[in-house]
């Protein structure tokens, strides 16, 4: 047996497996696109066994040498039938290859075979334009495609276009004598190619389909064991419906179920989309609890017919997202046309499916417990807020009961007052009322009720003035270039100033120094209050902005406080339209950056 004869078994054995293998599935699964698969690898296997019939009998009717041609003519018709298919083919070229059908049949009939020179040549070119036609078609839908979808197109456009170049070379004996032994040599190879890539594209094996979906897969399972941690539940559905997507090959959607309102909530193109029982295609097995499959929405659920047919949506997979007996939600799977979903699909979206519920629920435990520990955390703050609070709010408290036992009993004797025991009275008042208004301003401050009375004020003056009544002012500097006025709250300012120059004594060494400084920047405001003192840690300078919270380095013996004086500095500078910042080193002190926005009043 020669190398040409070993070629031709070759072939003829995988396009008659081919035939058979493909006319079972459309016999199992009789759907459009298993049909005209079984069309296209049919008469490729008649074809052969046709051939090989007339090659072992010496005296064939023409009939049967017509039949062949006629079936290999018909191949490019059956190819346009699957590019329709899978994407679309417009009316004309359809038309057009039915013509050129009809043509090609009649000029076979009427010339006989071997057809004369002219005929040959205009049948080649009939079945190369289509053929090569089918190809192209080919490669805009792998490029609307991706994972192992996008490989089946590049597999089945690749076959239509080697087959036309076999069509080519079965040419190449008329153009060029001599030629005819390699010719059939090379129309058996390329023609065993392109069955063969149209055999992975169009009826792609279990096993060839599930090591093309492997990457993507394993993919996807990686990275869904870190999406619970993601900061945004749309975050986590986007990334879940991107990876189901990649890895069955399609588009995908994941819809979450809301049970108080009886909705489900779906997102598409960046819009939010509720849709209640019974309105949308995932319902029924959202509702069962089992993976349905259908291969034409419009004409199977005319209740969402309306809405396939505006999204370009033929067949649609839906698998319900579920843990043990809790429905989440829904994982649909759609595509322009049904054959691009394979009978295994179905268990994969399941699975994919499954997956997104584990991801899911992760993400609710982790929200809850996030809650849970944000709960723990705020009822420690409000204890030692309240334990702090109480202590504060005790030591004036004492010495206004003490002090005013003492006139009590010296009022009783007949002695008269004393002078300074009255002046200590007014001064622990004064603190306890600065307490109860520090308490107060916290409050409206969270409750976002912080009501600014805007005057036309100098800054550089509320900050000589806050100074000034401090009983260590001598430690501390005020400096100020440029203009400092503004329309600003008056007493909201001085109880910024107050509490920042009241922070950098407290947590300073006696003595220190403190620098109050303002600038004026473009059109800011600049305020800066700089102590020597304990400083604060880099991953404290975030924090210490919130209520009750205050330095991990401060020990509440040593400097009591609510933890509200930062938070309600942070509250004024920000409802003047300003921010606030610290810049510190633990030892070095802390330098505590004010910026309000310097007003046309200040320009004035």
């Amino acid at each position: 047996m020669s190398a040409l004869e070993l070629i031709q078994l070759a072939s003829n054995i995988v396009f008659v497996a081919l035939a058979a293998i493909t006319i079972v599935a459309a016999l199992r699964r009789p759907a459009r696109g298993n049909i005209d698969v079984a069309l296209l690898f049919g008469s490729l296997g008649i074809v052969v066994l046709e051939t090989r019939v007339q090659t072992a009998l010496a005296d064939v009717s023409p009939l049967w040498t017509i039949s062949v041609s006629l079936l290999v003519m018909a191949l490019p018709y059956f190819l346009l039938r699957l590019v329709n298919d899978f994407g679309h083919v417009a009316p004309r070229v359809r038309r057009a290859a039915e013509i050129g059908l009809l043509l090609s049949a009649v000029a076979i009939v009427l010339g006989g075979t071997p057809s004369p020179a002219p005929i040959t040549l205009g049948l080649v070119a009939y079945f190369v334009v289509f053929a090569t036609y089918a190809g192209v078609a080919f490669i805009p839908i792998a490029r609307r495609t991706h994972g192992v979808t996008r490989r089946r197109m590049v597999a089945i456009s690749f076959g239509s276009l080697v087959l036309g170049s076999a069509l080519l070379v079965v040419a190449m004996p008329i153009l060029i004598p001599d030629t005819a032994a390699l010719s059939a040599a090379l129309v058996q190879v390329l023609a065993l190619v392109a069955a063969l890539a149209w055999f992975v594209g169009f009826a792609t094996p279990v096993a060839l389909r599930r090591l093309w979906q492997e990457p993507e897969l394993r993919a996807f399972l990686v990275r869904a064991a870190g999406l619970a941690r993601l900061p945004d539940d749309s975050d986590v559905i986007e990334a879940l419906q991107q990876g189901a997507g990649m890895t069955a090959g399609v588009t995908a959607a994941i819809g979450l179920w809301d049970q108080s309102h009886q909705v489900m909530r779906w997102v598409r193109d960046g819009e939010a989309i509720e849709r209640g029982p019974g309105e949308f295609f995932a319902w029924p097995a959202f509702e069962s609890g089992r993976t349905i499959f259908s291969a034409d929405l419009s004409r199977e659920r005319p209740q969402v017919a309306a809405a396939a047919r505006d999204s370009r949506v033929e067949a649609a997979i839906a698998a319900p997202i579920k843990i043990e007996s809790r429905r989440i939600g829904a994982l649909v799977l759609y595509s322009e046309r049904a054959p691009m979903f394979a009978d295994d699909d179905i268990a994969l979206a399941q699975l994919l499916a499954e997956q997104c519920a584990v991801v899911l629920e992760s993400r609710r435990l982790a929200v809850e417990a996030a809650a849970a520990r944000a709960n723990e955390l705020t009822a420690r703050l409000k204890e030692d807020f309240m334990s702090a609070a109480a202590h504060d709010l005790k030591t004036p408290l004492t010495t206004l009961v003490a002090q005013a036992q003492t006139l009590e009993r010296r009022m009783r004797s007949g002695k008269p007052a004393d002078r300074a025991g009255v002046e200590r009275i007014a001064r622990e008042a004064k603190r306890l009322q600065h307490l109860v208004e520090e308490m107060l301003e916290a409050s409206r401050i969270e409750q976002g009720a912080l009501q600014l009375q805007r005057e036309l004020v100098d800054v550089r003056e509320i900050a000589a003035e806050v100074v000034a009544r401090h009983p260590e002012a001598g430690r501390i500097r005020v400096e100020a270039s440029g203009p400092a006025s503004g329309l600003y709250d008056r007493l909201r300012l001085e109880r910024l100033v107050e509490n920042l120059v009241e922070n950098a004594v407290k947590y300073s060494p006696p003595d220190a120094p403190i620098d109050v400084r303002l600038l004026r920047d473009g059109t800011e405001l600049l305020l800066s209050v700089s102590d020597r003192g304990i400083g604060i840690a880099r991953t404290d300078q975030e924090r210490i902005f919130q209520r009750f919270e205050r330095g991990g380095n401060v020990d509440d013996r040593s400097y009591p406080g609510t933890g509200l004086g930062l938070y309600i500095c942070r509250g004024i500078a920000e409802g003047h339209g300003g921010r606030i910042w610290v810049e510190s080193e633990i030892g070095t002190g802390s330098t505590f950056h004010v910026a309000l926005p310097a007003t046309e009043g200040a320009m004035n």
